[in-house]
């Protein structure tokens, strides 16, 4: 089978969130299940830089300008993996954020700059590149949202279907609406721009272009799949979600063992694994040192490496804190974002630099040192539809405290009394979104850490999960084979 996954962002070449470790991941592990995975990349400046000299595919006109088509293998696990690179300057030679200007201000053309990447997935299918044709076109959130109703509509034209098409929804919240007046500027017959199509209450929404069009729908999570059917977390889709619910898979995420592995990660200042933790507690003191932390063995050190928004929780874990350093805990936290949570979390660290410590921006070196150093993963979301850092949390032996939610439900048990007697446990669980629960997941992880031996039996338990790309790629892959 041939597969084009579309999407705006691919780890290590670029990323601003786990939609990047997904597309970096998935098409290497799906080779392995008879699939010729490639993927279509806008032509950002970091992901030109990270791939070098490119071969020219085809040089085409297409509704937004002129534009060169490139390709190159990238190294994978097992084999290569074809890269697409659309090179148009007028749209994507731009520095910084590839979604927003200095500002954070969204570019006023972004419905131009990823309808060309929906657009050229379906030229992909309908043979652009004499040498590799797509059979099915997997696209990724609201960036690549319009390459299943390109598809649809050159099906239409055509009288036959061009490829088979499935959608995911990485995250619901981000749904790349834009004024209705932009529609004449897509390249989309004129009746696509109806309630059963693009519209999404007066404007164009390219998500829910993606959730109409595709032949089948996935996210992933399998909690994920059924919160979003319902008003409280549909965003206004639940409607649409609803009707295609029997054509909605939720499959779960996994962890690429190649770049996270406690046991082999060269980042880590001492490596370990299940069976021998010892390096943790050295990575731990290596941690605390780096950032002004009283060198206490003794403290649980929690962390949070998250996007600072309203959706991860994080006003739980500001409510919380006095709470964690009275019990003799620390906090370590790497993220941007909203720039009142920013403010709280420096005015903190600058109140308590010894139990407190905030470091502003992302840097994939430094969390793979946290994810080493730190004993619990703070990950309170009030949604979340897979979530990654609980699953690098648990391959770290670092638990997760979590919200039942999404993602997170699926992944983590509680350390409930039962559940860690019975080897089940792997974390901190809470259920309502309020400060109370919170709080007594907290303590729950003070009281276990108290308890070295149990502790420990639980950090193995954590480690021994297999949330792996290969299972995630078997479940795609035999979705794909469905639908072909």
């Amino acid at each position: 089978m041939r597969v084009l996954h579309v999407c705006a962002e691919m780890a290590p070449l670029l990323k601003t969130g786990g939609l990047a470790d997904v597309s970096g991941a998935l098409p290497a592990a799906l080779a392995r299940h008879g699939c010729e995975a490639r993927v279509l990349l806008p032509g950002f400046p970091a992901i030109r830089a990270g791939l070098g000299a490119l071969q020219t595919v085809a040089r085409l006109d297409t509704p937004w300008g002129t534009a060169a088509l490139l390709h190159q293998a990238m190294p994978a696990p097992g084999g290569g993996v074809g890269v697409y690179v659309i090179d148009a300057p007028q749209l994507y030679d731009r520095p910084g954020n590839p979604y927003a200007d200095a500002a954070q201000n969204p570019y006023g053309d972004n419905h131009r700059r990823f309808a060309l990447l929906g657009w050229l997935a379906a030229q992909l299918a309908q043979g652009l590149d004499p040498y590799w044709r797509a059979e099915l076109v997997h696209a990724h959130d609201w960036h690549a949202g319009l390459a299943p109703a390109y598809l649809r509509a050159a099906a239409q034209s055509l009288g036959r279907r061009v490829a088979a098409s499935v959608f995911t929804v990485h995250n619901l919240a981000y749904q790349g609406m834009f004024a209705a007046h932009h529609f004449g500027e897509l390249a989309l017959p004129g009746d696509f721009f109806r309630m059963d199509g693009l519209e999404f209450h007066g404007q164009l929404g390219f998500l829910k272009a993606g959730l109409f069009y595709a032949d089948r729908l996935t996210t992933v999570s399998p909690s994920y799949a059924r919160e979003i059917q319902t008003p409280e977390q549909g965003c206004g889709l639940d409607g649409l979600l609803r009707s295609r619910r029997h054509e909605l898979s939720g499959i779960l995420n996994g962890v690429d063992d190649t770049v996270w592995n406690p046991a082999t990660d060269a980042l880590i200042p001492a490596r370990y694994d299940v069976e021998d933790l010892s390096g943790k507690a050295a990575c731990k003191a290596a941690l605390q040192r780096e950032f002004g932390l009283a060198p206490a063995a003794d403290a649980p050190l929690f962390a949070v490496v998250s996007r600072l928004t309203e959706q991860k929780g994080l006003q739980l874990v500001l409510d919380g804190l006095p709470g964690l350093l009275a019990r003799g805990g620390q906090l370590l936290v790497l993220g941007s974002g909203d720039a009142a949570l920013e403010a709280a979390f420096r005015h903190a660290a600058g109140a308590t630099p010894r139990s407190v410590a905030v470091r502003l921006g992302y840097d994939e070196a430094l969390s793979h040192r946290i994810y080493a150093g730190a004993d619990v993963m703070l990950v309170p979301s009030r949604f979340e539809p897979c979530g990654l850092t609980q699953l690098y949390g648990l391959k770290y032996g670092s638990l997760p405290l979590v919200r039942r939610v999404g993602g997170l439900a699926d992944t983590v048990n509680d350390s409930t009394l039962e559940d860690v007697m019975e080897g089940r446990a792997t974390g901190f669980v809470f259920g309502d979104f309020a400060f109370e629960p919170y709080m007594a997941a907290m303590r729950r992880a003070f009281a276990l850490y108290h308890e070295p031996a149990w502790w420990q039996r639980v950090q193995r338990n954590a480690m021994r999960q297999a949330f792996d790309w290969d299972a995630a790629a078997a479940q795609y892959a035999a979705l794909y084979r469905q639908i072909l």
